[in-house]
């Protein structure tokens, strides 16, 4: 229903930064939940960050929680994650999806980007 589309994923060293961007194919509704997963190599996707649109509500996972910032611009409809000391364990696919729910289960989720790679290596 909802095309989401991720970018500004590459290769970094350790301690580096990067700021993912998703961008949905329409304005979010109030109620939406956006959130971004990851999926490391041999690992099942996993959550990361959450933001309610309406209110900017979020919710980290702990693995990331201190170095990892998920925002909304809502003129540009555009969800942002912030990852700052990146490791070698960051190193995945990340995924931006959308939903109904507050939630960190990944089936609760409805719509799905394409994933940008995250690389973290020396």
């Amino acid at each position: 229903q909802v095309q989401l589309v991720e970018s500004g994923g590459g290769s970094v060293q350790p301690g580096d930064s990067l700021t993912l961007s998703c961008k949905p194919s329409q304005r979010p509704y109030s109620s939406s939940v956006y959130a971004w997963f990851r999926q490391g190599p041999g690992k099942e996707r996993e959550f990361v960050a959450l933001i309610r649109w309406h209110g900017g509500s979020r919710l980290y996972a702990d693995s990331v929680k201190g170095r990892f910032t998920i925002s909304r611009d809502n003129p540009k409809n555009t969800v942002y994650l912030q990852m700052n000391s990146l490791n070698t364990e960051d190193t995945a696919v990340y995924y931006c999806a959308v939903g109904s729910q507050y939630s960190t289960d990944r089936r609760t989720y409805d719509d799905w980007g394409q994933g940008t790679q995250v690389t973290v290596a020396s």
